[in-house]
């Protein structure tokens, strides 16, 4: 009778299990799409070295790969002519606190990209739940573009007054050291940076009697203080600086927050903004926390978000949307504008 009640609750459990999951997932949509194209035209460069060379820099042809999962109630004012989503929409409005509506959203997104020979992650994944009188959501959000990765959470009160949403409570924050610069321990006295003991220290090599420059693998890289200077000295920097910021932890920020969200829509006129301010932070103590790097140890972080749009009559519109981010000290954004006058 054990085994019978054991396995009886087990399958109820299951079954419980599946259809929470079966309800969470409802409406939800998975999504994956390649797309790509010719980047920059190739390139000729002259050479007079050795007398007239020329050689041709070839650029690979840029790309985009995304995949994801998303249940997020779609806005009064979104595009639902697509048949399908194929993650290279903009959404603007994922980034606002409060959905269009209240209850479970969640966004599993990534997206792999080349552009003009460089190649960048994207990634945003987040939980939200919205109820009558609190939020909660926690997010992780990389932006390769914007050079920007951290993880966050929020719990936060809500006050609804129609159709603007107050919403004030904690925030924790976890990422790199920003604000930590490994190139300040190798300034002289006159601001200038002590590039090539630097080098030295990171295995680079100089021969003094041919005047030869070699990499830490003995390759010949300069045969010139020119290009020693112009050419190398900057790889040498950026990656002495990625290798130092990678050695040290993540870094917990705590902090407050407050915010409002605020949604108009007919089918003439639609409002839908957001924003988030968070002025204090708790100093732990941390070496290399970002209070360490800014004057008065406290700093204001800030983003939000605006769409807009106005139908004067069937033929004239015009609508503007964008968002904007300023963490420690990163700050990205992206926006649109424009006009439609459809001839009748």
């Amino acid at each position: 009778m054990r085994y019978i009640a054991t396995i009886l609750l087990l399958l109820l459990s299951f079954n419980v299990s599946a259809q929470a999951v079966k309800k969470a997932f409802k409406f939800a949509t998975f999504y994956t799409a390649f797309s790509g194209g010719n980047s920059l035209s190739d390139r000729e460069v002259f050479s007079v070295a050795n007398g007239l060379q020329t050689d041709v820099v070839e650029t690979p042809f840029d790309f985009a790969f995304t995949a994801g999962v998303r249940k997020i109630a779609r806005f009064g004012y979104e595009n639902r002519a697509n048949t399908f989503y194929n993650g290279t929409e903009k959404s603007y409005g994922d980034a606002a606190t409060i959905g269009k509506v209240s209850g479970f959203e969640f966004l599993f997104e990534g997206d792999y990209r080349r552009q003009q020979g460089v190649n960048y992650l994207d990634q945003d994944y987040f939980l939200r739940y919205v109820a009558d009188k609190w939020i909660t959501k926690v997010e992780f959000l990389q932006d390769g573009f914007a050079d920007v990765r951290y993880f966050e959470a929020s719990q936060r009160a809500r006050a609804k007054l129609g159709k603007l949403s107050l919403n004030a409570g904690i925030m924790q924050r976890l990422s790199e050291p920003y604000g930590y610069d490994p190139l300040s321990e190798w300034l002289l006295d006159n601001n200038q940076l002590h590039f090539t003991s630097l080098a030295l220290q990171e295995g680079y090599n100089i021969d003094v009697n041919t005047g030869e420059f070699f990499s830490p693998d003995g390759t010949l890289v300069a045969s010139s203080y020119e290009v020693w200077e112009e050419v190398v000295i900057p790889q040498a920097l950026d990656d002495y600086v990625s290798k130092k910021r990678g050695e040290l932890d993540n870094q917990w920020v705590h902090s407050v927050v407050v915010g409002f969200d605020y949604y108009h829509f007919t089918k003439d006129f639609w409002v839908h903004s957001w924003g988030n301010l968070i002025p204090y932070h708790l100093d732990t103590d941390g070496e290399y926390s970002y209070h360490r790097f800014v004057n008065s140890g406290q700093w204001l972080d800030y983003s939000g978000g605006l769409i807009f749009g106005k139908r004067f009559n069937k033929s004239l519109g015009v609508f503007a949307e964008g968002k904007y981010h300023k963490y420690w000290d990163r700050s990205w954004h992206d926006f649109s504008v424009g006009i439609n006058y459809v001839i009748i």
